[in-house]
């Protein structure tokens, strides 16, 4: 986090109209009593005050050194209204200067996995991209993105992605020939089951391109090869510890797990065989365990499934797994601000057969998609509702800069059409001040710095 250290005979001023911004929370030092938490959700910064400078916020009196460092980490702002709207064009600026094209590219629905819960299940098929459909996005992505002078990274899914492994490799080589001739910079990752992600294969893939995976491990091989067994039946949890071991050392990957309620606190038990199978944690990215969500295009009320992020027992389930993750030396994701893929002009999804999405999660709904590679980008305002965070409730709100309206899945599962926001304010109040808490514990480039 960010240090900040105060004057030792500090001249002070009358502060009357320089607020703390909005976009902040305090919380209570529980390690320092006297001292109080003050977190940027914008920022990310974190300082640890003494409750006498909070005093002196209330009088209106505050060293000048005091407020610079506080305004510095946007913890403190000069005028109110300017910052409102600075969030609301963040978005737009956000697209204005955007210097790289991001792609899901998905290769195939076919999958060598048979995940009862699978997200694609009811659609999944046989499918791949053929020829054309992959010449006609390199196309694209060479003239409007390469030849414009914009970067490009894609991110290959399924489906298996590995199982289309000779067009995987065809997009690529072309990509990245193109880059080198307009100087721009391509790269790639992959979303995979891990089945297939030998260290022969990531050999193949990196001069190529390739950076990270995502891989999925669903808990402790008992639950997981349950929950993602072969094809055959077979499990598959311990040919993808195997792949996880043999390649961590050439590229990072981002392990993950998909529970309900019924398992999840046997999910660290997952960590526990990475590290009995030697897998140093400082090899790997941060963990990230989500719940089961309905299969794409179909509404589910079953209790297995997650259909809102207020649910008292998934907020428990992500506080858990998370302490239990730091607590095993693995990494995790901090809260940062991000903006859903929707509201973002440089994200697309590309389906197999060339229809483009704004979000994977969309496949399974036709009506959400937003054109093809051949005609191009619709105007999909209305239909995803862009901006739906534009409002006065979203704009006060100190959660704004970590949600911006939410997820717009849950909208779509829950009442047929993304027509109001995914408010997470009960969410963040529950998890949040533990999130800081867990990190200044566990990590320890992750400390408050005081302000005196």
């Amino acid at each position: 986090m960010h240090s900040a250290e105060g004057a030792q005979a500090p001249s002070h001023r009358e502060i009357v109209s320089m607020p703390f911004s909005r976009y902040l929370k305090i919380f209570p030092d529980l390690d320092r009593p006297g001292s109080t938490l003050l977190y940027s959700t914008r920022k990310g910064s974190l300082v640890r005050l003494p409750e006498k400078i909070l005093a002196d916020v209330r009088r209106g009196t505050l060293a000048d050194t005091v407020v610079d460092t506080l305004r510095r980490l946007e913890l403190w702002v000069d005028d109110p209204a300017a910052e409102r709207e600075a969030m609301v064009e963040l978005v737009n600026r956000t697209n204005a200067k955007a210097g790289t094209f991001f792609a899901t590219v998905v290769l195939t629905l076919d999958c060598n996995l048979a995940c009862p819960y699978c997200f694609e299940d009811h659609f999944r098929r046989n499918h791949a991209m053929g020829a054309a459909t992959a010449g006609l996005l390199v196309e694209k992505i060479e003239r409007e993105e390469l030849g414009q002078g914009r970067d490009v990274t894609l991110r290959f899914y399924g489906g298996e992605p590995l199982l289309a492994l000779p067009r995987l490799k065809e997009i690529a080589c072309r990509l990245r020939a193109a880059a080198a001739a307009t100087g721009t910079k391509f790269s790639f990752s992959l979303v995979t089951n891990a089945t297939l992600l030998t260290r022969k294969v990531v050999e193949e893939l990196l001069p190529l391109g390739l950076t990270s995976a995502q891989v999925t491990l669903d808990g402790p091989a008992e639950i997981h090869d349950l929950q993602r067994p072969f094809v055959s039946g077979h499990g598959s949890f311990t040919a993808i510890v195997a792949n996880i071991q043999a390649v961590c050392d050439l590229i990072t990957l981002k392990p993950g797990g998909n529970f309900t309620r019924e398992n999840y606190r046997r999910f660290p038990e997952m960590l526990d065989a990475l590290l009995a199978a030697g897998i140093d944690p400082a090899r790997l990215g941060p963990v990230q365990f989500s719940p089961i969500l309905p299969k794409s295009g179909v509404r589910d009320s079953s209790s297995d499934c997650c259909v809102s992020c207020g649910e008292p027992w998934l907020m428990e389930a992500i506080l858990f797994l998370r302490e239990e993750t730091l607590k095993r030396g693995f990494g995790v994701e901090k809260p940062a601000m991000g903006v859903c893929m929707v509201e973002l002009t440089n994200n697309l999804v590309v389906n197999y057969d060339g229809t483009l999405y704004k979000c994977p999660a969309f496949m399974g709904w036709p009506e959400m998609a937003v054109g093809t590679l051949a005609d191009g980008v619709g105007d999909y305002a209305v239909s995803h509702n862009l901006d739906l965070w534009k409002n006065d409730d979203c704009l006060e709100c100190a959660y704004l800069p970590l949600c911006f309206g939410g997820c717009r899945l849950l909208p779509l599962l829950n009442h047929g059409a993304i027509d109001r926001v995914d408010c997470r304010r009960k969410y963040y109040d529950t998890v949040l001040e533990r999130f800081i808490l867990q990190d200044i514990r566990y990590r320890p480039s992750v400390q408050a710095q005081g302000i005196a």
